[in-house]
Order: C-alpha cells, then sequence, then structure tokens
C-alpha cells in the first residue's frame, strides 16, 4: 500500500468539517438569506470530497487486490439509500395532505426519477433550478444526489479497467478533468441548463477530489505554504458563497473556484502537520454538522417547500430561521435513528447478509416507484379534494406568484 492509501485509513474530521461548510451555505441560500447568495457552490463542494472520498477506496482496494464490486455498492447502498427512501416516503405522505393535484403529479414523476437515478435529467426537462416554479418542487435537490450515483455507476469499473490493463491512473483521470472542464465551460455558454444538470460538464467536480487522492499533486512539506494553500482555499470558497448569486454564469469557469477551495482544503489537509484551517475545521461544531450533513441536505428543502407553498408573500426572516432549525432537529433524528443504524455494524438495522439489504433494497424502490407512478398517473390523486376549493387555491396562489416580489434566489436568467 501507497502512503496515500495509508493515509486514507485514517479519519478526518476536516473533511467532516468541509461538509459542514458546504451543506450550510446551500440550506441558508434556500432559507433565502441574501448573505448566503451564493450558497449554492456547497454542492460543489460536495462532488469534490465525493471525488476524493470515492476514487481513494477504491483505488487502496484494487491496489491491494480485495476491490470488489458487489462491496462497494453495498457500502453505498447502506449510505445514500436509507435516509433517502425515508425522506421519499415522508414527502409523499404530506404530499396527498398538502399538495394540489397538479403538483402532487409532479410529486409522484420526481419520486420514480429520484428512484431511478435520473432526476437530474428529469429536472433538466421540467423545470430549471432557479426558475420560479422550482420552489414548488420538494425533490429537486435530488438532481445532485442522481450526478453522483451515476458517477458511482461507471467509475469504479473504470478504475478497475485502467488497473487491468495497466493504463495510468494520473494521466486518464487528469485528461478526463481537462476534457470535463472545457465541456462544461462550453455547455454553459451556450446550454446552460444542460450544463448545470447532466454528468458530463459536472465530472470534473468529482475528478477534481479523484486526482487528488490518486496523488497528481505532488505532496508539500513546507509548513508556510500549506497555511497559505489552506487560507487560499478557505477564501475561494467564502468568495463563491458571498459574492456569487443566481445571476452568475454556472456552472463553467464560477465553478473553478469552490471545487479549487475544497481541493486545496482537502489536499492541505492530508499529511501529519495540520494547518490552522484544518484546526478550525475540525471543531466539534463543524464536525457535528458534518455529520448530519446527508441528512440535512436531504431533509431540508422538503422542509421549506412544504412550510411555503400556500404563502402568498415570502416567508418572514423569523420563520426562515425556524425552518432552518427544524430542519438540522430533523437531520439530526434521521443521522442517528436511521443513518447509523443502517451503516454501522451492530446497529440496530445493520445485517450482514447482502441478499438481504439488496432485495429489501429493491423491494422498497419497487414500491417507490409503483406510488410514484399512482400519483403521477392519476393526476395527483384529484378526487381528495373539492374542484371549487382548488380552483380558487390554485386562482390566489398564481396571483401571489405574479404579484409578490420572488424571492432573489428565483430570480435568475432562463436557459
Amino acid at each position: 500500500m501507497n502512503a496515500a492509501g495509508k493515509l486514507l485509513l485514517k479519519y478526518r474530521s476536516d473533511i467532516d468539517g468541509l461538509r459542514a461548510i458546504a451543506v450550510l451555505p446551500v440550506v441558508l441560500f434556500h432559507a433565502d438569506l441574501t448573505a448566503f447568495s451564493g450558497g449554492y457552490v456547497g454542492v460543489d463542494i460536495f462532488f469534490v470530497i465525493s471525488g476524493f472520498l470515492i476514487t481513494g477506496i477504491i483505488s487502496r482496494e484494487i491496489q491491494n487486490g480485495d476491490f470488489s464490486i458487489i462491496t462497494f455498492y453495498e457500502r453505498r447502498v447502506r449510505r445514500i439509500f436509507p435516509a433517502l427512501f425515508v425522506m421519499f416516503f415522508f414527502t409523499l405522505a404530506a404530499g396527498v395532505f398538502l399538495l394540489l393535484p397538479s403538483d402532487l403529479e409532479k410529486l409522484g414523476a420526481s419520486v420514480v426519477a429520484a428512484t431511478t437515478f435520473v432526476s437530474n435529467i428529469f429536472f433538466l426537462r421540467t423545470s430549471g433550478y432557479f426558475e420560479r416554479t422550482a420552489e414548488l418542487n420538494p425533490l429537486l435537490h435530488t438532481w445532485s444526489l442522481a450526478i453522483e450515483e451515476q458517477y458511482y455507476l461507471f467509475f469504479p469499473i473504470l478504475l478497475m479497467v485502467l488497473w487491468k490493463f495497466r493504463w495510468n491512473w494520473k494521466v486518464v483521470t487528469s485528461a478526463g478533468l481537462v476534457l470535463s472542464f472545457v465541456y462544461s465551460i462550453y455547455m454553459t455558454d451556450h446550454y446552460t441548463s444542460k450544463a448545470f444538470y447532466l454528468l458530463p460538464s459536472r465530472a470534473w467536480e468529482l475528478l477534481l477530489g479523484s486526482i487528488i487522492a490518486l496523488g497528481v499533486l505532488p505532496r508539500i512539506n513546507n509548513t508556510l505554504l500549506l497555511e497559505i494553500l489552506a487560507a487560499l482555499g478557505i477564501g475561494f470558497i467564502a468568495f463563491a458563497v458571498l459574492v456569487y448569486d443566481p445571476e452568475t454564469i454556472f456552472p463553467g469557469l464560477a465553478a473553478l473556484l469552490p471545487c479549487l477551495g475544497a481541493g486545496l482544503l482537502i489536499f492541505t489537509g492530508q499529511g501529519d502537520y495540520k494547518t490552522t484551517v484544518a484546526r478550525i475545521l475540525s471543531g466539534r461544531v463543524l464536525v457535528f454538522f458534518g455529520l448530519i450533513s446527508y441528512s440535512l441536505y436531504l431533509w431540508h428543502w422538503p422542509i421549506f417547500v412544504f412550510t411555503n407553498y400556500y404563502s402568498v408573500f415570502p416567508l418572514p426572516l423569523a420563520h426562515s430561521l425556524l425552518n432552518v432549525i427544524i430542519s438540522v432537529f430533523i437531520a439530526y433524528l434521521s443521522w442517528q435513528f436511521i443513518e447509523n443504524p443502517f451503516r454501522k455494524p451492530g446497529g440496530k438495522f445493520y445485517s450482514n447478509q447482502k441478499i438481504v439489504l439488496f432485495s429489501t433494497t429493491a423491494v422498497t424502490m419497487v414500491g417507490l416507484v409503483v406510488m410514484g407512478t399512482a400519483f403521477w398517473k392519476s393526476e395527483g390523486i384529484q378526487f381528495r379534494s373539492v374542484d371549487p376549493i382548488i380552483a380558487l387555491i390554485q386562482n390566489v396562489q398564481k396571483a401571489s406568484w405574479e404579484e409578490r416580489e420572488m424571492p432573489f434566489w428565483i430570480k435568475v436568467h432562463s436557459a
């Protein structure tokens, strides 16, 4: 095992802190806090982190001769699906009571798309991330999960093939990064929505984490230089979060700043020397938010959508902050009672039998697809409500969208 492989065996609290730096701006951005007008770049930070961690695990196991594609997907299933599926069921149940038929119909289709890992394509075809109708879709945020899931489908196989034929991992992943980045710039200029939602124009962000994990960049032992690079990294992220806004042409070149910032923080935190930024990221508060970051990302958006669904005017600041607090609380419960029991050996719902895990997952996915399809094809179960009431609500809601001042994060060009 090489030195990089050994380093990846160690738990890095600073990466959990970086997860917090990724998720909190996203949540505050969606809470319509204008100070975090570029908070959406937190998703890009997540992509870099995922690329680093996944590539590190796969490359180390392939080199050791103990990589199993089944085991890899088992870990992904344990990590991603339990909390995701619970959120889906909750959202569908809440949607039955809260959503108008037209929106429940869209939610049903969204569940089908998200369950089958293509929600990014679905939302590309049905709505833009920053368009006003997006505020009414409780599963819009699953587009980023779809990109990661699609990446997980092909990337392990790619590394296995490269290793088998003794092709240089570093050269191929670096070339892929450059090609994807150039493609992203082109697509952002000409087809912005496709660049935003589709994997080919986002792959370079994950590959940036991959090349760090593979040791493409030479190690640095100069502590002063490490401190400078780490400071630049957090500075790049802060600039993007605080200065970008929905009118920023994104991703393209603009995505380079937060991704490079995340890459610098990951890179400078690899060795035994801990920079000042790494020590801050390793603080208990940031690590806590990093640990619950996945659940917080999953749950915050449906909560925001449902609480804002019938509002005629933008929510007051106090209400938005209350939504943030509720989201954090539910995320903690999700992490504690759903994520951990499924992921950790000895957990209440942990099973060593892969057949049990995969069969349960398959049955749950089928159930979600059936439920989503039922809501979709029944046009939102229209018999739930009295037609005159539906018409009245739709008219009020339509008028409110036309007359109210739109939240700043929805005001953006349409591509």
